[in-house]
């Protein structure tokens, strides 16, 4: 009876997740360029990924290079509603740009986590740690 209970709650969050996923704006035409950018991956996210995909980080499912309306996000995450996003030195120029983007996510009821490249590089258990932590991972959360 219990492994049923379990069974049953899993597929309840997986419908959930379904049903945020799907409500999300989606522009098709920028399909094609994030498969471009997933394929081509620089480092950074390259590592990240590695750290998070399959379930490696608290069992949560990540989509990397992820089309949310006119944006290409670096990684979703569906069952906790959340965006990662790691900057390098070009997202210094495009301030604007980013609090626009930042803004727009937000304004779906995603919550953003900016990380930097050097961070990714010099510290990826120290940020993985915060993530752990980071009360959009809570159980809470999803």
């Amino acid at each position: 009876m219990k492994e049923l209970d379990v069974e049953e709650e899993f597929e309840k969050k997986q419908r959930r997740a379904s049903k945020k996923m799907f409500s999300l704006p989606y522009n098709p035409e920028l399909k094609q360029r994030a498969r471009e950018l997933r394929k081509a991956g620089n480092m950074p996210e390259v590592l990240f990924w590695n750290r998070i995909k399959k379930g490696q980080f608290k069992g949560l499912d990540f989509d990397r290079q992820k089309v949310i309306g006119n944006y290409i996000v670096d990684f979703y995450c569906v069952s906790c509603q959340v965006v990662i996003e790691i900057d390098g030195i070009s997202h210094d120029e495009k301030m604007e740009y980013d609090e626009r983007r930042h803004l727009y996510l937000e304004s779906l009821g995603l919550t953003v986590i900016r990380i930097s490249v050097s961070d990714i590089m010099q510290r990826l258990d120290d940020i993985l740690f915060y993530l752990y932590h980071h009360p959009a991972f809570s159980e809470k959360a999803y």
